[in-house]
C-alpha cells in the first residue's frame, strides 16, 4: 500500500466513523439515561431521512436542503418523545424493563418501517449532497458533500457535549443517569429527562439519516444496518463517559475501511466482530468503558 492509497482509505475510514460516531452518540443517550437499548434507532435513522426529503426535495414539497434538515430534526425530536411515552414510559416501574423495552422498541421499529413504506413507498430516493465538488487534502480527493460530512458531525458533537456539560437540562439528565433517586429527591422531573433523552437521541438519528442519504440511496429499511453499527460501536467503545462511543466509532470506521481494502467487503463484519470480541474478553466494559453508568 502506498502513501496516496493508505490516506485514501484513512480518509474513507474517518467518514465512515463520523456517521458511526452520530448514530452511536444517539443510541448511548438512550442508555445512559435511561439504562436500555432502543431498538427503533435505526427505523428513527430512517424517518429522520425521509421526512427531510418530503420537505426538501423538488419532487416532493421542495423548500430546500436546509428547511428539510431543521424540519426532519424537530419532526424526530416530537417521534422520539412519543416514542418514550408509549413504549417506555408504561413500563418504567417493571422489573424487566430492559427485556420489556427490547420487545416494545423493536415492534415500535417495525411500526415506523412499515408507515414509512405506506407513506413513501419502496421506490429508493436520495436527498440532495451537502456540496458539490471535490477537495483535495493532503494529496487526497475526497468529495466535498464526505468533507462537509465530516465537519458538520464534528460540529454537532462538539455542541451536544457543550449541552451535556453546561446546559441545564444536559446536567440534569447527567444526574438522572448517575442516580435516579437521588435526583428525583433533588427535585428533577425524571420522566421529562427521560423524554428529552428520547427525543435527542431521535433527533441526532435524524442527522445521521439525513447525511446517509445524501451518499446512499433510501429505502424504508436503510436504518438496519446502522443500527447494527452504533450497536457495535456503543458495546466495542463503553459508554462511561460521552467521548467513548466518539472515540470507537472513529476506530470502528477504520478496521472497517482497512479490512475492506485488504479482506474485501465480504470479509469485513467477520474481521470487526473478531477484533470486538477479542477487546470485550480483555475488557468487558469496552475499550474505553467503566464500570458505572453515566455521561460524563
Amino acid at each position: 500500500m502506498n502513501l496516496e492509497t493508505l490516506l485514501f482509505v484513512t480518509a474513507g475510514g474517518l467518514v465512515l466513523g463520523a456517521l458511526y460516531a452520530l448514530m452511536a452518540t444517539g443510541l448511548a443517550v438512550v442508555w445512559t439515561t435511561l439504562g436500555i437499548f432502543n431498538f427503533a434507532h435505526g427505523a428513527f435513522i430512517a424517518a429522520g431521512a425521509y421526512i427531510a426529503w418530503q420537505i426538501s426535495s423538488a419532487d416532493a414539497s421542495g423548500l430546500g436542503y436546509l428547511a428539510g434538515a431543521l424540519g426532519s430534526v424537530v419532526g424526530m425530536f416530537v417521534v422520539g418523545v412519543i416514542c418514550y411515552a408509549l413504549l417506555v414510559k408504561p413500563f418504567e416501574r417493571q422489573p424487566n424493563l430492559v427485556l420489556l423495552s427490547v420487545i416494545t422498541t423493536l415492534a415500535g421499529a417495525t411500526i415506523l418501517e412499515s408507515g414509512i413504506d405506506i407513506v413513501w413507498g419502496a421506490r429508493s430516493k436520495q436527498l440532495s449532497r451537502i456540496a458539490e465538488g471535490d477537495v483535495s487534502l493532503f494529496g487526497v480527493t475526497i468529495s466535498a458533500n464526505e468533507a462537509a460530512l465530516l465537519v458538520f458531525v464534528i460540529v454537532i458533537l462538539i455542541v451536544l457535549g457543550v449541552f451535556l456539560r453546561r446546559a441545564p437540562a444536559g446536567r440534569a439528565m447527567r444526574a438522572v443517569a448517575q442516580n435516579r433517586e437521588s435526583a428525583q429527591l433533588m427535585g428533577l422531573d425524571v420522566p421529562k429527562l427521560y423524554a428529552i433523552a428520547f427525543g435527542l437521541s431521535a433527533s441526532l438519528a435524524a442527522l445521521a439519516g439525513i447525511f446517509l442519504g445524501s451518499i446512499r440511496f433510501m429505502s424504508p429499511t436503510m436504518g438496519t444496518d446502522p443500527l447494527m453499527k452504533a450497536l457495535i460501536v456503543v458495546i466495542f467503545g463503553g459508554v462511561a463517559r460521552f467521548t467513548s462511543p466518539i472515540f470507537a466509532a472513529f476506530i470502528v470506521g477504520l478496521i472497517e475501511a482497512f479490512a475492506t481494502f485488504y479482506a474485501g467487503l465480504y470479509w469485513a463484519p467477520a474481521v470487526l466482530f473478531a477484533i470486538m470480541i477479542a477487546v470485550l474478553i480483555v475488557k468487558p466494559e469496552g475499550l474505553f468503558g467503566k464500570y458505572e453508568r453515566t455521561v460524563q
